[in-house]
């Protein structure tokens, strides 16, 4: 395992369409997943120690999020033949036992992880109302643990902004996780 931190945010890009399936046997797209007020693309997996440490707090900053009118996608881009947890029928079986309360995608050809650029999981895209990119930070300050259960909700408080200003704070702190595992 490959520690990697993701880049700085390079503000506006658009967002990259995609056309997945998800753990719920449905193809899911930009538009699909796209609230009124944004999207928060986020790259993850199951095997990995920094999504495992996290997976919570996403769970309830997705949630909360989306009652705000942004919602969020997970897309897993790693190569399942390297963890067996990351296979699509793993997707299925944490996605429920989780309760995920966004579209669990799978990217098998790692096309969609490569055009947007990326490098680990998780990996963080926040787009406003106009999917324009304006975040690409760090949950909070856990690592392969959980932070203080009270530590700053830097990508929460980010897309809080995104939502309300259509802009995302001009600094950000990258995420730290385990390399994507490409084909």
């Amino acid at each position: 395992m490959v520690s990697t931190e993701t880049p700085v945010c390079n503000f506006n890009t658009p967002a990259i369409d995609f056309n997945l399936k998800g753990v719920d046997g449905k193809m899911h797209s930009l538009v699909s997943c796209k609230g009124e007020n944004g999207l928060l693309v986020m790259f993850i997996c199951n095997h990995c120690p920094y999504v495992k440490a996290i997976i919570d707090r996403i769970i309830r900053d997705t949630k909360a999020l989306k009652a705000m009118g942004l919602n969020a996608v997970a897309i897993m881009s790693n190569n399942p033949d390297e963890y067996e947890a990351d296979s699509f029928e793993n997707m299925q079986k944490i996605a429920n036992e989780m309760n995920f309360p966004f579209p669990y995608l799978i990217d098998e050809t790692q096309e969609v992880a490569k055009a947007y650029g990326a490098v680990c999981t998780p990996d963080f895209f926040g787009y406003n109302a106009n999917l324009e990119l304006q975040y690409r930070g760090r949950l909070d300050a856990s690592r392969k643990e959980s932070a203080a259960a009270n530590v700053k909700r830097d990508l929460f408080d980010a897309m809080s902004q995104v939502v309300t200003t259509g802009k995302g704070p001009s600094e950000q702190i990258p995420s730290m996780g385990c390399s994507i595992k490409w084909l």
